[in-house]
């Protein structure tokens, strides 16, 4: 949400700015994709999109869910994925898993995605989903699969803040 508050020297009331500064993907929203398996990504969302990269997401596995990245950032990962090991067996599944399911998705007129079946199956979306701000990325979620992540974060929050202390977090 946009505030209004003083901008600059002297300020100049009525001036919308947001809170943060990083053009970063917050928040969570809950969304049904349409019968063709098409998915329309939040407003705020494709403002950050249009406003600081290219206007289309990469779409990939994660074990429990989907994730969408900017091509941008997808860019960044490939260029470190491409010095994996071939030969190690580790670094090819995640290759395989991770890289090689990846999507390349541009919007519609609507502002809609196309989820391919393939990804929906591996992810359990039928049409309910929820769409979560990861900061570099979009994390698309069936509602139920969500709800058994949180409850288990829920479980080990205090080791997982733990972990995030190391970082300075």
């Amino acid at each position: 949400m946009l505030c209004s508050r003083p901008v600059g020297k002297g300020g100049n009331w009525g001036a919308n700015v947001g809170l943060l500064k990083q053009p970063r993907f917050r928040g969570h929203s809950f969304h049904r994709l349409d019968s063709k398996g098409r998915l329309r990504i939040p407003t705020k969302f494709r403002e950050i999109l249009q406003q600081n990269y290219t206007d289309g997401l990469i779409l990939t596995n994660m074990p429990n869910c989907l994730v969408a990245y900017p091509p941008e950032v997808w860019e960044e990962i490939e260029s470190k994925a491409v010095t994996m090991s071939q030969v190690q067996p580790q670094q090819r599944s995640f290759v395989r898993y991770f890289i090689a399911s990846a999507v390349e998705c541009e919007f519609d007129r609507q502002g809609r995605i196309l989820i391919p079946p393939l990804l929906r199956a591996r992810a359990e979306i039928d049409q309910e989903v929820l769409l979560i701000g990861a900061m570099q990325s979009i994390e698309i979620w069936s509602r139920d699969s969500y709800e058994r992540e949180m409850e288990r974060s829920k479980q080990n929050f205090d080791q997982m803040a733990q972990d995030a202390s190391v970082i300075g977090v």
